[in-house]
């Protein structure tokens, strides 16, 4: 089964300008840098011909895995989740039971995920974790490097 990658309309739109932009700017850009250092001479020899066609492979590789996750999206409209439970677009106050300390997480779809200012993937596992769950309830999550404990105090949804 195709794993859907749920995302807004906004953040689909700036991964297809992402994909031209390195379609129609960059790969030309390396493929003429190639044609440049192939006209050095020897290719066996030719360290910067043999680097812009690693970059090369390298700029395809991520061209391919975007084009991958665009291909899979499920665009969400954030105004038709309930508000009541923790769905994508939440932005969710939690209460770490192990550290008693409080975070603020917010489930965002593919191109939106910033970790370090709370903004956390619906797809990773604590927004798997999370997913469902109302104010008081404790959502046991597994990580890496454990088991996460969190309490929901407050769920919001900033866009509505």
């Amino acid at each position: 089964m195709v794993e859907r990658v749920p995302m807004t309309q906004e953040a689909y739109n700036k991964k297809m300008e992402e994909v031209e932009q390195l379609e129609n700017v960059t790969m030309p850009q390396i493929a003429e840098d190639i044609a440049l250092a192939r006209a050095e001479g020897d290719l066996k020899e030719n360290a910067e011909y043999h680097a812009q066609r690693e970059k090369q492979g390298m700029l395809q590789a991520k061209i391919n895995e975007i084009k991958s996750r665009l291909s899979r999206a499920q665009i969400v409209d954030p105004s038709q989740i309930p508000t009541d439970i923790i769905a994508f677009g939440a932005q969710v106050t939690v209460l770490d039971t192990d550290m008693d300390d409080e975070e603020v997480i917010t489930l965002v779809g593919d191109g939106d995920e910033d970790y370090d200012s709370g903004k956390y993937l619906i797809t990773s596992p604590i927004g798997r974790g999370l997913l469902g769950k109302k104010v008081g309830e404790i959502a046991d999550i597994d990580v890496p490097k454990g088991t996460l404990q969190f309490k929901v105090l407050k769920i919001e949804y900033p866009h509505l």
